[in-house]
């Protein structure tokens, strides 16, 4: 084009443009001959530093495009994005120097470069070292632009941090968190607790327990029904999502090569194939039956505009497993741990008659290393104790489950970890207290604290799983206790954050939420 550049002279409005517009546009001006230059990111509170890049990206051709990452795949934080996809947008068409912009359809700018095909794709200075990309998006994306005839330019100027300057100026969180978090930062690097989340990798789990479906079904109140004092309602969608210790095996998944799973079905409804389809690649399942009983259902009645359930509806069969199908239980267990293809076991006891006495004898004596939950909820009563358990290598419960075991409102929560360390022999704890964070008790350290690091909360339902999942491998790995607690919190986080279990954590994900909390 003989060093011509291109002025569109558009408001703002007219720059953005939906993504296959956006393609049309490209396709275009590429055949008229002007060099496109794209550019991608999250853009959240639009900063000097993305200005600076995005008109030295301008510079390097003559039409320059911009696409975003949209809100649901902006895994930066509990408070992430500060800003809703379309202000981003806006707030990016009003430059000058930007021509057109777009909201992707994926979590990076992959697929978004084989649509567009750019003559230059443009990543910030910081970006050069693809080795520290904890993501792999940039070797990959630069991979695709070679693909398409493009080539990958870097930009060299100022670099601020969105998440950085969210953190220090515009944090969700209270004085107290953001106390425990810059005392974290004097105190350990990021690399350090990366370099932890990299080591689960090296485990392989072993989960047991009750497999459990948690169903929505959402609806909209239309009235009181006319004959009775009752709240009519009117569905409008299902959603399935596996949880209990399907969920447990999905979230171990997103870290280790090979988590191993057993667990009961029903004989009646058993939903197989949903089950199967649930599960994560890398889980490799025995699934046992529970004769003349269903799989366990739980479905709750949620209202679809404010999101608070109305009820909630159990379908199982809470009985003690017995006769054939504890014989096939206890043998299936032996075979596992006779195999010792794994290092720990992570009971899950939802106290739904899965696990029997023999059962419990036979992990507490033959695992080799367990790590335990023991469930307190309204389909058991309260009658699942964790006492039940004579030894393990580590308990993570909740508040009220521990308030339930110990039943002595008079001591303080110390006392009654401490007490119930020594009921069950086992020497380290997690309990978890909500919005109040988690305790955490080792006999050889002592305690420690850390505050819960959720700034928004759509369903509490699984958190407590992943919190399971997630403390159980770095325990066994031996990592320092204010690193499992933070990990950890921000794995709570993250699922309280989704409903049910719908995304199981992941290392990736996990890891960029600990980024942007330590920056």
């Amino acid at each position: 084009m003989d060093g011509r550049e291109l002025t569109f002279g558009m408001n703002s409005k007219s720059k953005l443009r939906s993504l296959d517009d956006l393609a049309a546009v490209v396709a275009e001006k590429r055949a008229e001959g002007f060099s496109v230059v794209h550019a991608h990111g999250v853009f959240d509170l639009l900063h000097v530093g993305h200005i600076r890049h995005l008109r030295q990206a301008r510079s390097m051709g003559q039409v320059l495009v911009v696409t975003l990452t949209p809100d649901h795949f902006v895994n930066k934080g509990p408070h992430r994005p500060a800003f809703h996809q379309d202000l981003r947008a806006e707030a990016l068409a009003s430059l000058e120097f930007v021509d057109f912009v777009a909201v992707n359809r994926w979590p990076t700018a992959v697929e978004t470069i084989r649509l567009l095909k750019p003559s230059i794709f443009v990543k910030g200075g910081e970006f050069k070292q693809t080795e520290t990309d904890i993501t792999g998006a940039v070797g990959v994306e630069a991979a695709v632009v070679r693909e398409v005839g493009g080539e990958i330019r870097f930009t060299e100027d100022i670099v601020f941090s969105s998440s950085n300057l969210l953190n220090r100026h515009f944090s969700p969180f209270s004085a107290e968190v953001e106390a425990f978090l810059e005392a974290f930062r004097k105190r350990r690097s990021t690399d350090e607790v990366l370099e932890w989340i990299e080591k689960m990798g090296q485990l392989r789990p072993l989960v047991v327990g009750e497999a459990i479906i948690n169903e929505y079904l959402f609806c909209q109140g239309i009235g009181k029904s006319t004959k009775d004092p009752v709240l009519a309602v009117q569905q409008e969608g299902l959603e399935c999502c596996a949880g209990g210790s399907l969920a447990i095996a999905n979230h171990l998944a997103g870290f280790c090569e090979e988590v191993r799973l057993v667990t009961q079905l029903g004989e009646i409804e058993s939903r197989e194939e949903f089950v199967r389809a649930s599960l994560q690649p890398r889980v490799n399942p025995t699934l046992l039956v529970k004769s003349g009983a269903p799989t366990i259902r739980k479905q709750r009645i949620v209202d679809r505009y404010s999101g608070n359930k109305l009820l909630e509806i159990y379908r199982m069969e809470d009985r003690i497993t017995s006769g054939d199908d504890a014989r096939q239980l206890e043998t299936t267990l032996k075979k596992k741990f006779h195999d010792n293809g794994f290092e720990l076991a992570i009971v899950a006891d939802y106290g739904h008659g899965m696990l029997n006495e023999e059962t419990i004898k036979l992990v507490c004596n033959q695992a080799p290393w367990l790590a335990l939950n023991v469930q307190c909820n309204a389909g058991n009563r309260g009658l699942n104790h964790v006492s039940k358990y004579p030894s393990a290598d580590y308990t993570c419960v909740a508040g009220h489950e521990l308030d339930i075991e110990i039943r002595q409102r008079e001591l303080t929560i110390n006392e009654r970890v401490k007490l119930l360390s020594r009921r069950i022999q086992c020497p380290r704890f997690t309990i978890t207290t909500g919005k109040r964070g988690t305790l955490h008790y080792d006999c050889a350290t002592g305690f420690h604290e850390t505050p819960a690091f959720a700034a928004k909360v759509v369903d509490r339902v699984g958190a407590g799983d992943g919190v399971l999942a997630v403390t159980s491998l770095l325990v066994k790995l031996g990592a320092p206790w204010d690193i499992v607690g933070l990990i950890g919190n921000a794995a709570g986080g993250m699922c309280v954050a989704e409903l049910g279990n719908r995304t199981p954590l992941a290392k990736v994900p996990l890891s960029r939420y600990i980024v942007s909390l330590l920056k």
